[in-house]
């Protein structure tokens, strides 16, 4: 475990502004004593995205579970200008309200935010799905599998993502088109620093960190998901014939048990 403090004075310095954020809950009936699990959504992607499906499955199995729209994202007060900083402060500030030590649970973008929270917020442990941890190759994937949708965002603005980058053949085109029709947007500065992709320090007190995706992703490569798996000692959980949005796909109940089995199983988080 690492007894390194870091002193922030920047932060100190210029604080993040408070925003009105929203929080979807869905708690057990009966108290196990499970740890909670906090649902981080990535970028353009609000709460609705894990409410759809697992926060009722989370709390099915025992689990109390919660999920934060970004600021300027869902629910959440607009942000135009916000930070990556920012979002992280907020998975923070709701983390540290929650009841008990919370598992946190990244998805896309929503991943590096949990990165990032992990050295702020000393997690029971982590989640991190369909990881995009940013750098300029992410952006020229991007561009080579949706060129139209993603230039507009290399020149700040907005990014739109395909029925086919988020989700297999399998989803119904009815559900597809919904849930694409429910994507919001980064904040312009947020996007550029995903691409610049700032350095992550340690996670407080070590906790431990699964990743999960689909060797079919068309937003992040497989080798992306292995080097991201790598890096905190593991390797990532495949869920092949699957999109990018694990949690909204047409087989959404497989990635979800295995993460709950995978909390059920790890010392640490009991």
């Amino acid at each position: 475990m690492s007894n390194v403090r870091v002193i922030r004075g920047s932060e100190w310095a210029r604080p993040v502004r408070p925003v009105r954020r929203e929080v979807l809950s869905n708690t057990p009936e009966l108290e196990e004593g499970r740890p909670p699990l906090l649902f981080v959504p990535g970028f353009g992607h609000g709460a609705w995205a894990f409410a759809e499906h697992w926060l009722g499955h989370a709390v099915s199995r025992g689990f109390p579970a919660h999920a934060v729209s970004l600021r300027g994202h869902g629910g959440s007060e607009a942000a135009p200008k916000a930070s990556l900083r920012a979002y992280v402060h907020d998975v923070v500030q709701v983390a540290a309200g929650l009841p008990r030590q919370a598992v946190l649970v990244g998805h896309g973008a929503g991943a590096l935010v949990v990165a990032h929270a992990l050295a702020r917020y000393p997690a029971r442990a982590a989640v991190l799905v369909s990881p995009v941890f940013g750098g300029w190759g992410t952006l020229g994937t991007a561009l080579r599998r949706n060129p139209t949708g993603t230039l507009p965002a290399a020149f700040g603005g907005r990014l739109r993502l395909s029925r086919a980058q988020l989700f297999s053949r399998e989803l119904p085109d009815s559900e597809a088109r919904r849930y694409v029709s429910t994507l919001g947007r980064a904040s312009r500065r947020a996007q550029w620093q995903l691409l610049t992709r700032p350095e992550l320090e340690p996670p407080v007190g070590d906790p431990p960190v699964l990743v999960l995706g689909s060797p079919d992703d068309r937003v992040v490569p497989a080798a992306a998901l292995s080097r991201v798996a790598r890096r905190y000692g593991s390797a990532p959980l495949l869920f092949p014939g699957m999109g990018h949005d694990l949690m909204l796909d047409a087989r959404w109940r497989e990635p979800i048990d295995a993460l709950l089995d995978w909390l059920e199983k790890e010392p640490a988080t009991h």
